[in-house]
């Protein structure tokens, strides 16, 4: 065999293992290299880029934003609502996310999403569950959590939107059963941002039991900063 070719196979081999051996310098935890979550119909690989010299593009690094509405959040949006880090994320996925028991919300407004989003989320705008009124919107998005529509009367509903036209509170809680409903990891734009703690609030407001609702604060920005992936819908 040609000795070029033999140094070339040995060059190439030697790559391999020390690239092989470099991916495992950025894990996401000191047991863990990657996973696959579920997205749509096909699995994504989550792993942290490996290249240390990466940077976190500008949108990402800016500092300041105009408070309100840019304002940092609470790590405790309600009483039972469970915050969340990037590891309880990444188990979530594991755990939850690849058996159906539970959704990984993007609570951001349609473009933010199309533009780019964590693995395994579906998109729902926090502004569905914010209004609390019967759409197709929200049915669509009870459909996805697991909530059941209950036997809900003409006269109940009348009566509704009579007390909502006159500024008083609605029986929001009867429309839905929430008994056997998924768990929920519901995110935005960063630790300042104040779409998932409304879209929390929303489904408060709606009857939603608190403890099956996890509050990733950290968002796209810290999931940007630890250098995961984002991929665009299809």
């Amino acid at each position: 065999m040609n000795k070029s070719i033999i140094v070339q196979a040995f060059g190439l081999i030697g790559a391999l293992l020390c690239a092989n051996s470099y991916a495992l310098d950025v894990k996401l935890n000191p047991e863990q290299d990657g996973f696959n979550v579920k997205h749509n119909k096909r699995m994504v690989r989550i792993e942290r880029i490996q290249d240390q010299s990466n940077l976190v593009d500008s949108a990402w690094a800016k500092t300041s934003r105009k408070c309100p509405p840019f304002c940092p959040q609470p790590m405790e949006v309600a009483p039972g609502v469970i915050p969340a880090g990037e590891q309880e994320v990444f188990q979530f996925m594991q755990n939850k996310v690849n058996t159906g028991e539970g959704v990984l919300i993007d609570a951001r407004i349609a473009s933010f999403h199309q533009a780019g989003t964590i693995p395994g989320s579906v998109n729902i705008e926090f502004k569905v569950f914010q209004n609390g009124d019967l759409n197709d919107d929200l049915e669509k998005a009870m459909h996805i959590i697991g909530a059941k529509r209950r036997d809900i009367g003409f006269v109940d509903v009348t009566l509704d939107k009579a007390l909502k036209s006159i500024g008083l509170d609605t029986n929001k809680h009867g429309y839905w059963d929430f008994s056997d409903v998924k768990e929920l990891m519901i995110w935005c734009n960063g630790p300042w941002c104040g779409q998932s703690p409304a879209a929390i609030r929303g489904l408060l407001e709606l009857g939603f039991p608190a403890e099956k609702i996890h509050y990733y604060r950290g968002g796209m920005q810290m999931w940007e900063i630890m250098g995961l992936p984002v991929i665009k819908p299809e």
